[in-house]
C-alpha cells in the first residue's frame, strides 16, 4: 500500500459512503447499539441505499469514520487486516478477499471498511464487511463486494478495521 494516497474527490462512490453514514446513524439511534447491529445495519444499507446520496464525499467519509468510532469496545486493528487481489464477479462487481488476523486471546469479530479506488486515486466505492467469530490467534475471511459495477483498474485499501 502506498504511503501517500491522493486526495479523494467527489465521484460515484458518494452514494455508497452516504448510505453507510445514514445506516450507521439510523442504527445508532435504535435501542440495540451492539457492535454487530451497528456494523450489520451500515453494511446492508450501504448496498441498498447506494443511489440516495446528498453530501460531499469528503464529509461523508469523515462521518463514516465517526460512526465506526461509535462501535462499542472497537479496537483499531487496520494492521491486522489484509486484502487480496481485486477480481470481478459474474455480475460485473468488484470483489476482494478480506483476511483478518485475531491477535487477541478471545474470539473476536471484525468490521472492515474497504475503499475501492481508481488506479489514479479517485474513490469509486466504499463497503463495510464483517468477519465474524475469529478464534483467538486465528484468521477469518470474508469477501467485500462493490455496490455497483466499477470500471478500469480498481485498487482496494483498508479504510478502517475494528476488532470487537
Amino acid at each position: 500500500m502506498p504511503a501517500h494516497r491522493t486526495p479523494r474527490a467527489p465521484g460515484t462512490a458518494l452514494a455508497a459512503v452516504t448510505a453507510l453514514v445514514l445506516a450507521a446513524g439510523l442504527t445508532g439511534c435504535s435501542d440495540d447499539s451492539s457492535p454487530e447491529s451497528v456494523v450489520s445495519g451500515a453494511a446492508s444499507a450501504a448496498s441498498s441505499l447506494a443511489s440516495k446520496a446528498g453530501d460531499t464525499l469528503a464529509s461523508a467519509s469523515a462521518e463514516a469514520g465517526k460512526k465506526l468510532d461509535e462501535v462499542k469496545n472497537g479496537v483499531d486493528v487496520k494492521g491486522d487486516v489484509r486484502l487480496g487481489k481485486p477480481a470481478t464477479d459474474s455480475q460485473g462487481r468488484t470483489t476482494v478477499q478480506v483476511t483478518a488476523a485475531n491477535t487477541d486471546d478471545k474470539k473476536r469479530s471484525f468490521a472492515v471498511q474497504v475503499d475501492f479506488e481508481q488506479a489514479g486515486g479517485g474513490l469509486l466505492d466504499v463497503v463495510v464487511v464483517t468477519v465474524p467469530d475469529v478464534a483467538a490467534g486465528g484468521t477469518g475471511k470474508a469477501t467485500a463486494r462493490s455496490t455497483h459495477k466499477l470500471s478500469g483498474d480498481v485498487k482496494t485499501y483498508v479504510g478502517r478495521a475494528l476488532r470487537y
